[in-house]
């Protein structure tokens, strides 16, 4: 059977230790001219923190660290998980281009992530388990919120500077090697952890 094609970007599930993802992550202010960004997205540190007086949503922000939409190859400091409610208008669960709002960001170093890999080019096997990998950036939902990064399959190899680890395939009865497939990634570029990234096997 085919695996499901349904994109939803990054989703916490479990520490390399094995214990499972506990809903923990931390704040961060998105403000600016970047892009829209949506639950799943992989996100790196902005420049400074929060500016003196800033307030979102009543929320003072002066000196919060600040995060925007990571691009491939660039490193990040984690995946954002949800957004603090938009008093003006409770229903929009993305960020708004050019809005402030304030990310919720699971940051854990240690954190694994279950992403589907991209549609077509040559199918990740077995003998890529180890390797590390960039994203593909996709167009998130503006109805549902929800990320459309997935796993790009172009270029696996143990370079440095690539954005996750893969640690293996999702062990699931819908889901095997092929297109689409789902699978378990670290980030090996982690703005906390290290700057020049962890050499794949």
């Amino acid at each position: 059977m085919a695996n499901k094609d349904a994109p939803r970007g990054l989703t916490p599930v479990k520490y390399i230790s094995g214990a499972p993802y506990n809903g923990a992550a931390n704040m961060y202010l998105m403000t600016g001219a970047t892009g829209a960004t949506f639950i799943g997205d992989f996100v790196q540190l902005g420049a400074a923190g929060g500016i003196a007086g800033l307030t979102v949503n009543g929320i003072d922000c002066e000196g919060l660290p600040t995060v925007i939409p990571a691009t491939a190859g660039s490193g990040g400091v984690g995946v954002v998980v949800g957004f603090l409610p938009l008093q003006s208008n409770l229903e929009t669960r993305h960020r708004v281009t050019s809005t402030n709002r304030i990310a919720l960001v699971a940051d854990d170093p240690g954190l694994l992530f279950e992403i589907q890999e991209v549609s077509g080019g040559t199918a990740l096997a077995s003998t890529e388990v180890g390797l590390n990998v960039n994203f593909v950036a996709g167009s998130g939902s503006t109805t549902t919120g929800m990320s459309a990064h997935e796993l790009d399959n172009a270029s696996p190899a143990s370079t440095a500077d690539l954005d996750f680890r893969i640690v293996g395939l999702v062990k699931r009865p819908d889901n095997a090697y092929g297109e689409h497939a789902k699978w378990l990634v670290m980030i090996s570029t982690h703005q906390y952890n290290t700057m020049t990234g962890i050499t794949g096997a």
